[in-house]
């Protein structure tokens, strides 16, 4: 796993698109670890906070710096919170 966090963080919108998308990473492991309804649930609330922070990242970037890897972090994500749904139908 990669360690996303920055010892300098300036509260960018990039900043907030990074931190939603490391907080999206933690609720989409604990539901990997217990899949229950409800966790799942709130791992779904956290992609779509985490998507929206994405969405406006690009507003507070110095010419896009940091916006792809808020994306790639988000895209990521998705993926595994896409298998954890497959894996429980």
């Amino acid at each position: 796993m990669r360690h996303y966090e920055s010892s300098m963080r300036s509260n960018s919108t990039v900043d907030q698109a990074e931190d939603a998308a490391a907080k999206l990473h933690n609720a989409v492991s604990q539901a990997m670890s217990h899949p229950t309804e409800q966790v799942i649930e709130q791992a779904e609330n956290s992609l779509k906070h985490a998507e929206q922070a994405v969405r406006h990242a690009p507003e507070g970037s110095v010419q896009g710096h940091g916006v792809d890897l808020a994306e790639e972090m988000l895209a990521t994500e998705k993926e595994r919170l896409a298998s954890l749904s497959k894996q429980n139908r």
